[in-house]
């Protein structure tokens, strides 16, 4: 077999993962796309384990832990972005950017944080 095959495949993978990753505003789409990057990876690291014949099946061995870091990541991806769309009703990325609590306003409702009036008095140290 040639490395050739399954390294285009993997690259093709990867860039199909990276595209979704960059382009994409769901979470999930995203997360999945993140899986599509690993999975090139695992992709990979198994054609270029049978390519050296190697005797110890390192590649395999490591894509069994990446596939377990990975089930691990998709998992608390999933419970996030779960929370987050129970608490928000929206998973759209460009809508989470500011995930922190905003502090209570004076009327004690939360909300935007107000700009400061300048005074013209600059403090000096």
């Amino acid at each position: 077999m040639h490395l050739a095959y399954p390294a285009v495949l993997a690259v093709l993978l990867f860039c199909t993962g990276l595209y979704g990753v960059l382009a994409r505003r769901n979470a999930i789409l995203v997360l999945m796309s993140v899986e599509l990057m690993l999975n090139a990876v695992n992709l990979n690291l198994v054609a270029f384990d049978v390519w050296l014949r190697d005797t110890l099946h390192a590649g395999q061995a490591l894509t069994l832990f990446t596939i377990a870091v990975a089930a691990a990541e998709i998992g608390i991806g999933l419970a996030i972005v779960l929370l987050v769309y129970r608490n928000r009703g929206s998973s759209d990325i460009d809508r989470l950017r500011d995930l922190a609590e905003r502090p209570a306003g004076p009327d004690g409702a939360d909300g935007p944080r107000q700009p400061q009036p300048d005074t013209g008095a600059e403090a000096t140290a």
